[in-house]
């Protein structure tokens, strides 16, 4: 039996700026969206030239905020869907850090997410 994955986390990550989107796959639509591009969250840290950690930290507690406020926070029962180990792919290696940060910061903010890496994942930093 497959499992329908409706919602999807999707995370861009440059030098600069960290967004992190909830996508709507059956409509392709994003339903909720942070960045540190936004001038409320970028005010609120001191990025300079890279954002870090505790940037990616904040953009995952807005996002949070905001499912909750779309009443999305367990995903319609099914929870929204995170394929850690392509995300950290995809960013590199060194941005792990920052994939880890927002995850667990929507876990710790009451966000029913779907890991789908394993626990034999090398990359996850132990806390």
């Amino acid at each position: 039996m497959t499992v329908l994955k409706r919602y999807v986390l999707r995370l861009f990550i440059s030098l600069k700026y960290i967004t992190a989107n909830v996508v709507d796959r059956n409509n392709g639509r994003i339903i909720a969206t942070a960045s540190t591009v936004e001038h409320s969250i970028k005010n609120s840290l001191e990025c300079g030239r890279s954002c870090n950690a505790k940037a990616a930290t904040v953009v995952g507690e807005v996002l949070a905020m905001r499912l909750r406020v779309e009443g999305l926070e367990q995903g319609q029962g099914r929870g929204i869907h995170v394929d850690v180990n392509k995300e950290i792919e995809k960013k590199g290696f060194k941005n792990r850090t920052k994939v880890w940060a927002i995850v667990n910061s929507l876990k710790s903010n009451g966000i029913k997410l779907v890991l789908e890496d394993g626990d034999e994942n090398p990359s996850r930093p132990s806390f």
